[in-house]
């Protein structure tokens, strides 16, 4: 099965931007989205049409901001059960969270918050993730949990080109960094750094300073699977030519 996340910063830009064909050619079994910045609404009169796959949105009270969807390709069948947040309005109303059931496993889709360059943000963050670990965990008395998303955090040095200067920043900050560590540490696989121990490969790219075109990225957008599916693991890959985004898709091929 290959499974596939990405921030696509926009279901409308990224839709204009080729994204149809995308999933045309690439053929993801599934497909997680995230901040995909539209709200039921606005979704209704643009009438999107994603030939040969099943939708399941979730977006944020506020018109335009965050809200996750993923796309399920409708002739695998397989029929999910559906739930969206994690039952906390301020973080459900941001639209962050998807988690579908399926027979051997659960997929959690999470837009991890971003703790702003100010850091305001960092404790709403911190509390976030930490209930984000307790969800997980929860679905793991079933069954093994595969999560994906943009994590808003590069983990190790390996994970951004310019570590020093970022050091104690948003998206590189202490905190964020040890709730990563504690995250992998409760029998969680960071599936492209398993796969990839030593690869320097990024996810994301600020807009500015021509950040892509010099490679001066972040590894933010991870598949984290739990430990019983280690072996599964086939492949996992980063897109980094796939435009459309200042986030490339991350990929993840299981045996499922």
């Amino acid at each position: 099965m290959k499974l596939v996340s990405w921030n696509v910063n926009g279901i409308r830009a990224v839709i204009r931007k080729d994204f149809g064909k995308f999933l045309q050619t690439k053929k993801p079994d599934i497909i997680c989205l995230q901040e995909v910045k539209i709200d039921d609404v606005m979704r209704a009169k643009e009438n999107f049409d994603f030939e040969k796959y099943e939708e399941y949105w979730n977006s944020a009270d506020r018109p335009g901001y965050s809200g996750t969807a993923i796309f399920i390709k409708s002739k695998l069948k397989l029929n999910p059960i559906y739930t969206t947040g994690i039952g906390i309005k301020k973080y459900d109303s941001e639209g962050r969270v998807q988690t579908l059931e399926f027979k051997k496993f659960f997929l959690v889709n999470v837009y991890f918050p971003n703790t702003r360059e100010d850091l305001s943000r960092l404790d709403f963050k911190i509390d976030f993730n930490n209930k984000i670990s307790k969800h997980v965990k929860k679905l793991e008395k079933t069954k093994p949990v595969i999560i994906t998303g943009d994590f808003n955090v590069a983990h190790e040095e390996i994970d951004l080109a310019r570590p020093k200067p970022n050091n104690g920043k948003a998206g590189f900050h202490p905190r964020e960094r040890a709730w990563m560590t504690k995250f992998l540490d409760s029998d969680m696989i960071d599936t492209f750094r398993h796969k990839n121990p030593d690869k320097i490969q990024y996810s994301w790219w600020t807009y500015r300073f021509g950040a892509r075109s010099r490679n001066v990225g972040w590894r933010i957008d991870y598949f984290c699977v739990s430990d019983k599916l280690k072996n599964k693991i086939k492949k996992a890959e980063i897109w980094n030519k796939v435009k459309g985004s200042d986030h490339c898709p991350v990929v993840l091929n299981i045996d499922l």
